[in-house]
């Protein structure tokens, strides 16, 4: 089938696979570094009892038939090794079948983990990654021509990602509609990063543009994703101008970073090798037969599953990010359908005195990623994912997103666990667990552009109200 295989993105596929395989090297080293006080055995939601009580037709993986923590380690430090071989050629350098062996075993692995990771794995970008290292299955190596219908299921997927998410917000929250979401978002994002404060001084009319220009790039661009060269590269180029933007005004995992790499498939590769002065590409052998069937089975299947993601888009009462499958196949996604108008942060707070009174002293934990410190300028982690820091902002907007792992987390502290506490930036108990913690829920704000400058305070703060009252092991449990 001389159709079946493209020549002229052979550079645009060497990228996109390279990078996807880095993608997936953040997400292994993710879990393999924070696994231990999040599901571990003695983590806040452990692997052991949620396996206990979830089917295996549920959430398919290998945990079920075996878990325990050093074998945990051992399948995610794997994954680790095998993206990083595959982001640094490994796929290209083999033959066709073992570099889609080595694609497909990426993509199981990662399926154990995010099968089992529960409410710490409850992202949209965990099952984009896994339909994307999906797709990456059926793209073929340096042996053959990247396949047209893998291209095209790829431009589908980005589509769903940015027409998804454009949706939900014309159908959300006003602010959307009437142009003023920015004028809140950038200070009450999830996580703010380095540059947050700036994108939020921006002057309003610019914050109007933002938004009209975020729903011209997420309603309209995707469209030209279909059409011919050079219109579909011109609209990948804008997507991932735009993600750049959102990389650059906040952390939001790997995201965006997922989005650029996936949209790279509508670049023309012939057209930007040329651009680079790279030499010309010569055309690789026919595919095999077995390899055909492969990839059109791979997009038949892609084909069926996509009916309920459209007829959630479709839909008035449509839902972000949801799988429909177990296998996190063909989803739908979408991002801040409605916005928050004021940033709440639950500020976590022990004390080593054996009584609790009003001159009681209390130190605040710090945490790596959410605010807390004032006078910290947030940092940059995405692509990696802080996945406590994420949930701390949830616990925030209400205390029914902490439920299932609050208590559990403050009992960590309360007995000094070194897993639980290897998440935080700073532990004030370095020497003994503290006799008490409590929780206060804080009004954060960014400062002005003269609180800025008087105090050199990136944020300001007012007390709330109490999230956790002060609470004590009870005998025994220590």
């Amino acid at each position: 089938m001389e159709w079946f295989t493209v020549s002229g993105y052979w550079l645009s596929r060497l990228v996109l696979q390279r990078a996807l395989a880095g993608v997936y090297l953040v997400a292994f080293l993710a879990a393999a570094l924070q696994f231990r006080a999040l599901i571990g055995e003695r983590g806040m939601l452990p692997v052991p009892r949620f396996v206990r009580h979830v089917p295996l037709r549920r959430a398919p993986g290998v945990f079920h038939l075996h878990y325990s923590d050093r074998f945990f380690a051992a399948w995610a430090w794997t994954g680790a090794a095998l993206a990083a071989a595959v982001a640094a050629g490994a796929a290209d350098a083999v033959p066709l079948w073992a570099a889609m062996a080595m694609w497909a075993a990426l993509w199981a692995m990662y399926l154990s983990i995010v099968n089992v990771g529960q409410t710490w794995y409850g992202f949209g970008w965990e099952s984009l990654l896994l339909e994307a290292g999906f797709l990456a299955v059926f793209l073929g190596n340096a042996r053959t021509d990247p396949p047209v219908l893998v291209l095209w299921l790829m431009r589908w997927l980005v589509f769903r990602v940015e027409f998804g998410a454009g949706l939900i917000k014309m159908r959300g929250d006003p602010c959307w509609r009437d142009l003023t979401c920015l004028y809140y978002h950038h200070e009450t994002q999830p996580m703010p990063g380095p540059l947050s404060w700036y994108f939020h001084r921006l002057p309003r009319p610019l914050h109007r543009v933002e938004t009209a220009a975020n729903h011209v790039a997420q309603l309209v661009v995707p469209v030209a994703l279909f059409t011919p060269q050079p219109v579909a590269s011109t609209a990948a180029a804008v997507i991932i101008c735009t993600q750049l933007w959102l990389v650059a005004s906040g952390n939001f995992s790997w995201l965006n970073w997922l989005t650029i790499v996936m949209a790279l498939s509508a670049v023309d590769g012939a057209a930007a090798a040329r651009l680079l002065g790279l030499p010309a590409h010569a055309p690789a052998p026919p595919p095999p037969g077995w390899y055909e069937v492969l990839v059109l089975a791979a997009t038949a299947l892609v084909a069926v599953l996509s009916w309920w993601p459209v007829r959630n888009m479709l839909s008035r009462q449509q839902r972000m990010n949801m799988s429909f499958n177990a296998f996190h196949l063909v989803n739908t996604y979408g991002a801040f359908g409605s916005i928050n108008r004021r940033r709440y942060e639950v500020v976590v707070e022990g004390t080593d005195e054996e009584r609790v009174g009003p001159d009681t002293v209390w130190k605040e934990y710090g945490f790596k990623g959410k605010p807390g410190d004032l006078r910290r300028l947030p940092r940059q982690y995405a692509p990696y994912h802080l996945r406590l820091d994420w949930m701390m902002w949830f616990a925030g907007i209400s205390p029914a997103y902490a439920e299932p792992w609050f208590g559990p987390f403050v009992e960590r502290l309360l007995t000094g666990d070194r897993a639980t506490l290897r998440l935080l930036r700073h532990n004030p108990f370095p020497d003994a667990p503290p006799t008490h913690v409590r929780a206060r829920l804080y009004l954060y704000r960014f400062t002005t552009w003269q609180e800025r400058r008087e105090s050199g305070a990136w944020w300001h703060r007012t007390l709330r109200g109490e999230f956790l009252p002060p609470v004590a092991l009870r005998r025994g449990e220590a």
